[in-house]
């Protein structure tokens, strides 16, 4: 195209899968030159977490192997012959890897919508670096849009549920949905 020439292919939005896409790749990019063959990386849940994982396995013979943040993670990562770890004899990780439900201007996060919060927060905790891959459509000018996921044990979802109330909460049960600890979420 010159300055005369009309566009005859103007680049078109991406989709919601082209956005999850480029957002894996640039994780990708970012952790490729710093992986060893010691290295082992945290790996998070959820769609885009797929993105990133279908990525990664191009690299699989560049670095040690991976914690999953879920059964359906690890699932994943061994379907493309990535070993996965148990946190307990993983050691250090260099990086945790995961998307967001919701982000603000502050990098603040909502995370946990899948259902994989506890253990998600829980790898992020052991991993030196967080690389959170979320799009602009995350983005928000207030968190909340996106109900705040809370993992309970079965015992205690009433008294937990009065205890959001008393601080201003309205949890809700989100029936059938059994997390990989066996705790349900409000």
């Amino acid at each position: 195209k010159t300055d005369t020439q009309p566009d005859l292919h103007p680049e078109l939005p991406m989709n919601q899968d082209e956005l999850k896409k480029a957002v894996a790749k640039a994780a990708i990019d970012y952790i490729a030159p710093r992986l060893d063959s010691d290295s082992i990386i945290g790996v998070g849940t959820g769609s885009t977490a797929n993105f990133f994982i279908d990525m990664l396995a191009d690299l699989k013979t560049d670095f040690d192997g991976a914690v999953a943040s879920s059964e359906a993670t690890a699932e994943r990562l061994k379907s493309h012959g990535i070993p996965v770890y148990d946190l307990n004899s993983a050691g250090e990780l260099e990086f945790y890897v995961d998307g967001a439900d919701e982000a603000n201007e502050r990098l603040e996060l909502i995370k946990g919508g899948g259902a994989a919060l506890t253990r998600e927060k829980i790898v992020a905790a052991v991993a030196k670096t967080f690389i959170c891959i979320a799009d602009d459509s995350k983005m928000v000018g207030i968190l909340g849009n996106f109900p705040l996921p809370v993992e309970v044990i079965p015992m205690a979802r009433s008294h937990v549920g009065r205890e959001i109330v008393k601080l201003g909460g309205d949890p809700v049960y989100r029936e059938g949905v059994v997390t990989d600890n066996g705790n349900i979420i409000i």
